[in-house]
């Protein structure tokens, strides 16, 4: 598989860092495109944890893709209560998902498209995260020195809340920083 990747010049359509840095962690040579103003709506009806595979595949098709590329495209959700966090616009917002999140465990769910030219391949990860409960003192640090406004469900497992409220996760880590890269290595098998 490493050796069809060659092949293609790969493209991650992110301005995730943590994307960044996962991808790059798998050695593979890559460059960033994002190209603004992607509508990022689903239908009201869709299951929740369809929402993730759904939005990635329609930021993979507003790109126009060469003969020797291969795209990556990703979006990742956090589900408690078949209610989806995404990212929050303020610190009140912020705030209010963190203490839904507390003391429970909640999904996260990473949808990722792979295309080429001739070939489209969608999948998405879930992983279970359990929190502690979380006290108001922590909640309101972690929002006004980490500002987490870029991240679903207003945390990234990587930081202080992951640090001291994470308690037990079932499924890829890397899933919850917003890339599940092992699988995206096994899937690229579909595409190559």
């Amino acid at each position: 598989m490493l050796e069809s990747l060659k092949n293609y010049h790969v493209v991650l359509a992110s301005n995730s860092p943590r994307r960044r840095e996962l991808l790059a962690g798998l050695g593979i040579d890559f460059e960033v495109r994002v190209l603004p103003g992607i509508d990022e709506s689903y239908p009201e009806n869709l299951p929740v944890v369809d929402i993730a595979q759904y939005i990635a595949t329609k930021k993979a098709a507003a790109y126009d893709v060469a003969v020797d590329e291969l795209l990556i495209t990703a979006d990742t959700v956090v589900i408690v209560d078949d209610l989806v966090l995404g990212k929050p616009h303020n610190t009140d917002e912020a705030s209010r998902m963190l203490h839904l999140l507390s003391g429970r465990t909640h999904q996260v769910v990473t949808g990722v498209c792979l295309r080429t030219r001739s070939c489209e391949h969608s999948f998405a990860v879930t992983t279970d995260v359990a929190f502690k409960v979380l006290t108001e003192e922590e909640i309101m640090h972690y929002v006004s020195v980490y500002k987490p406004f870029d991240k679903a469900g207003a945390y990234g497992i990587q930081e202080w809340i992951g640090f001291i409220g994470v308690t037990g996760l079932h499924g890829s880590y890397f899933n919850v920083m917003g890339l599940p890269v092992q699988r995206i290595y096994t899937e690229l098998e579909h595409v190559l």
